[in-house]
């Protein structure tokens, strides 16, 4: 079986949705939500019982329809919920949908490594029942929340690391993130406690800012 290359899928799925975004004034703002939420919206499709190829098309498929109904300005309303919500129900959706090509498909399934019920269909059907169901939607509503929190945290890691000095963001990522001891990252990376906590106080402190800002962006 052909291993599954994951930043191959990322490369070709956000190469198809730039073409498919090609004649919009704001492609880049969607390429920037793409790289922001893809991981997000991919991960919680694995959880969900997807494929990774799947997956990636869930990922296409969500930010088309968001930006779709962005133009149309179809946006969520602020009054009724959060973004969050918003973007969570057009993943579901979407997630819905590809276990809907699967009941149609059934090779498609085998293909993907899935394991039809005894009916080939009672399996497949059951896990869009879960999703769209009120247990279904409980159980996502979970997992996406953990998603969403992990999600904003590393891509606001990642904004931060390309302002930060290399040295600064190691000390960091080694007593904040790994979780090492002060003593520990003392030895290890030949720096002293003082910089140890001035790198936890100061690249802690543009997490944080960047997290918030992450919040605000779509909102």
């Amino acid at each position: 079986m052909e291993k599954f290359d994951e930043k191959d899928a990322f490369a070709r799925t956000r190469k198809s949705l730039i073409e498919r975004l090609a004649d919009w004034e704001d492609q880049r703002t969607w390429d920037e939500f793409y790289q922001t939420y893809w991981r997000l919206i991919y991960s919680v499709s694995v959880k969900a019982g997807l494929g990774r190829e799947e997956a990636f098309d869930v990922v296409q498929e969500t930010v088309l329809a968001v930006a779709k109904q962005w133009k149309k300005g179809q946006v969520y309303d602020p009054e009724k919920g959060s973004f969050k919500t918003w973007l969570m129900n057009i993943t579901r959706w979407r997630i819905a949908d590809q276990f809907r090509l699967k009941q149609r498909n059934p090779a498609a399934m085998n293909q993907a490594g899935g394991t039809p019920g005894a009916d080939g269909n009672e399996r497949r059907t059951g896990t869009i029942e879960r999703i769209e169901g009120e247990n279904g939607a409980e159980i996502l509503d979970q997992v996406w929340e953990r998603e969403w929190m992990s999600n904003l945290t590393d891509v606001a890691l990642q904004r931060v690391k390309k302002l930060v000095s290399p040295k600064q963001y190691q000390i960091f990522h080694a007593y904040v993130v790994k979780e090492w001891d002060v003593a520990k990252v003392v030895h290890e990376l030949g720096v002293s406690q003082s910089q140890v906590y001035l790198a936890k106080h100061r690249v802690g402190g543009m997490v944080k800012d960047e997290i918030d800002k992450l919040k605000g962006e779509f909102a």
